[in-house]
């Protein structure tokens, strides 16, 4: 909607992970660094975990469009509760096997079967699990006997466990002893510092033709780093509404006041979680201590809150009768002198 106003190609801050717009951050970039080093081992299993939203599926997305695929087949699979059959099934459809109702030991030899086929024509596998953290431990022990067949020495598939940080819990439980020694490499992808905040924001606008419209005063990024916690999701998020809300306001230029005010409409949507995100957390109005002083806080909070809304649909509505009267045939709105507009029913005149 406001890419054209703006002068972008595209959506800067799509939702979706494209490894196009993936910005090396030094934690990004480290992390890149051991899934390398991982895929040269050629072996058991490399771990990435980070917070919902940290980048770690573009960041894997990245890796597989360096592989070369005369060496390496690699298959990516979503994770969700799945035992240790579903799991066999799932692997099996990752790779494109064709799938026919037989138990799991069938499905373990038509898998291995598979694997050995891809060594003997000197590729291998690579197996990349998202949203790992859901697995059971039945399913990572089926994993684990998976990563155990060799040929000649050489491992028949390489895993890559990509999830939240309740993968590491999960793989720490005392069971998993056996799976923890065939880890090869491990990183945690934390969150932007404040200056990789702004400088990702710039690399996707930078990716989509951005020449400086919209500007970013001086001052925006701190309360947008603060409000997002620097996880990149969260990021693309509330710049998306920063954008949308610049764009109604027919503004080029993006405060402080802006962020904060796109924050407190957050805030206030219905079906929103405070603890999803920093961005949703409470209000921060001080807990006064009598009850007296506490209403008087609620009442002023509520007064405040409720002229704000008003301000901005004002204003929302004064520029989308402004876009109206551009339209072509569009016949210029009357209003008394020094008056506002009227809106209402009948309003504006229809041609």
């Amino acid at each position: 909607m406001y890419e054209a106003f703006y002068g972008l190609r595209a959506n800067p801050f799509e939702l979706d992970p494209d490894p196009a717009f993936f910005f090396g951050s030094k934690g990004h970039q480290r992390a890149h660094a051991y899934l390398v080093y991982g895929v040269s081992q050629e072996q058991g299993f490399v771990v990435i975990t980070g917070e919902a939203g940290a980048g770690k599926t573009t960041l894997v997305s990245l890796l597989l469009t360096e592989l070369d695929p005369r060496k390496v087949v690699a298959a990516q699979l979503v994770s969700t509760q799945l035992d240790a059959e579903n799991l066999l099934r799932s692997v099996a459809v990752a790779f494109g096997l064709p799938l026919k109702p037989s138990g799991t030991e069938n499905l373990l030899r038509k898998i291995v079967a598979y694997l050995l086929g891809l060594v003997r024509s000197g590729r291998r596998a690579l197996l990349v699990v998202d949203e790992a953290q859901n697995l059971t431990p039945r399913a990572l022990a089926a994993l684990s006997e998976l990563l155990n067949f060799q040929l000649r020495n050489r491992d028949l598939l390489q895993c890559f466990l990509v999830g939240q940080p309740e993968l590491r819990q999960l793989i720490h439980a005392p069971s998993m002893q056996h799976l923890r020694r065939r880890v090869v490499a491990s990183y945690h992808l934390g969150p932007l510092e404040e200056f990789e905040t702004r400088a990702y924001m710039e690399h996707r606008l930078a990716h989509v033709g951005w020449t400086g419209d919209p500007a970013f005063d001086e001052q925006a990024f701190a309360p947008l780093h603060r409000a997002t916690g620097g996880v990149p999701r969260r990021i693309n998020s509330l710049c998306e509404r920063l954008l949308l809300a610049a764009f109604v306001a027919q503004q080029h230029l993006i405060g402080p006041a802006d962020v904060e005010e796109v924050v407190a409409q957050l805030r206030e949507e219905p079906g929103t979680d405070a603890q999803a995100s920093p961005m949703l957390a409470a209000q921060s109005v001080p807990g006064p201590a009598s009850a007296t002083s506490e209403l008087d806080a609620m009442r002023s909070y509520m007064v405040s809150s409720i002229t704000a809304r008003l301000d901005r649909l004002e204003r929302n509505v004064a520029t989308l009768l402004n876009l109206v009267q551009r339209l072509p045939g569009a016949k210029a709105a009357s209003r008394p002198p020094g008056g506002p507009a009227r809106v209402g029913k009948g309003w504006p005149p229809q041609p």
